[in-house]
């Protein structure tokens, strides 16, 4: 078993990264002891470079749930570990986030802030404690702004010795020109969803129909199929936004249902948070050295309220994750809806609810399920822009109102 192993439909990207690991065990003599993995930043005017080269910073992009950061943490083992299959002591530590030589820089809330890049960028000035690199991973690198990156674009322009930078996002465009300019671009495809399915077979041991049909519903999004395949709630929860939005009849209805979905995933939201923010507190709470229960003394109230801001800026993205994908799950379904109008042969996201879709679509025309699959694109826009979400909600459903020919008639 490599470290490569439990990554699936990337295999022209592996490859890429197993040579450039191996390029950089190979430079490792003239690397040792004061070492020097020193590489120019990649200009417009640099030479692309081979598939056999190594860099001192990658970009690696690709949809959501294509397993843009488990590759990262992949390639990060291989470099550390110096062998391009990587080693299981470092596998270990990298998977724990626990090795000296690995910093990661991830957010919870919507923006990666100024200050947690000064602290990165400080540490990877460290030179390596036992690996042969020192490995920096900033995911999510689409949500800096424009001035925190400017931040780290003046660290790639001048990097530190055998440190090695991954971004993971997912477009190149995400990111600033000048940040562009100075890393190495590796895209990731979307995953098939037989590879999918057969990755939560092979490793979380999901019967494999509810594994093709996790993976079929989640549209190949390797998280979001390993979730909808291990937790009933969360196939009931999409199965209940996907009728709540077929059954949409009037505008009172939309309004209704758009109070409904924001519930949905406001629950999904606590469901994935809840139980963190309780560990949490409760491993604070003992580091502190107080006990469940006891009253916290005002000299520490500041950590603790430190930590409640944090998971409240979780909370606040995990929702507006949650309402986002119910967003892409309806735009699955009218996709469906448009394939039976335009009797088009391919295959269904939702075949489960076959019969709906076939009503849905008898009751509109296809420019009519366009226009809701664009309304579906400006409202995930609208949110984005920080819109009210049920505003956004309540004008994307207007559009998904359908009515059954005899109610047509009888109105």
């Amino acid at each position: 078993m490599t470290v490569w192993s439990e990554l699936t439909g990337q295999d022209a990207a592996i490859e890429i990264f197993r040579q450039a690991a191996a390029a950089s065990v190979a430079a490792a003599p003239e690397a040792s002891n004061v070492g020097g993995l020193r590489s120019a930043p990649q200009t417009d005017a640099s030479p692309a470079p081979s598939a056999q080269q190594m860099t001192h910073s990658w970009l690696i992009t690709g949809p959501p749930g294509s397993g843009r950061s488990n590759i990262a943490y992949a390639f990060a083992t291989a470099l550390i570990s110096g062998h391009p299959d990587g080693d299981e002591p470092t596998r270990i530590q990298v998977e724990a986030r626990s090795h000296p030589d690995l910093h990661v820089l991830s957010t919870e809330g919507v923006i990666i802030r100024v200050h947690d890049v000064r602290e990165i960028v400080r540490r990877s000035h460290y030179s390596p404690s036992v690996g042969r690199h020192r490995v920096i991973i900033v995911e999510d690198a689409d949500r800096m702004t424009e001035h925190t990156s400017n931040v780290l674009l003046k660290e790639l322009e001048e990097p530190p010795e055998r440190t090695v930078w991954l971004l993971c996002a997912p477009s190149d465009a995400d990111l600033i020109p000048t940040i562009r300019s100075r890393v190495r671009t590796v895209r990731l495809q979307v995953p098939s969803i037989d590879d999918v399915a057969a990755l939560l077979v092979r490793r979380d041991g999901v019967d494999p129909v509810i594994a093709e049909r996790a993976a079929r519903e989640a549209q190949s999004h390797i998280g979001m199929a390993h979730r909808l395949a291990t937790s009933d709630e969360a196939r009931s929860r999409r199965e209940e936004t996907l009728r709540l939005a077929l059954g949409v009849r009037s505008a009172a209805g939309a309004v209704r249902t758009a109070a409904r979905l924001l519930e949905i995933a406001g629950d999904d939201a606590k469901a994935i948070t809840e139980l963190r923010d309780a560990e949490e507190r409760e491993h604070a709470l003992r580091s502190l050295g107080l006990s469940p229960g006891q009253a916290v003394p005002p000299a520490l109230r500041a950590q603790l309220k430190a930590l409640e801001d944090d998971q409240k800026r979780r909370a606040t993205r995990s929702l507006r994750d949650g309402i986002d994908r119910i967003l892409v799950d309806l735009a699955s379904l009218f996709r469906d809806v448009l394939v039976m109008q335009l009797h088009a042969g391919v295959p269904l996201v939702n075949r489960e609810l076959e019969a709906e879709l076939r009503a849905a679509a008898a009751s509109a025309r296809p420019a009519a399920s366009l226009a809701t699959l664009d309304a579906i694109q400006e409202a995930r826009t609208r949110i984005e822009g920080n819109v009210q979400p049920v505003l956004a909600l309540e004008a994307m459903l207007v559009s998904a109102i359908r009515r059954p020919d005899h109610e047509r008639g009888a109105a």
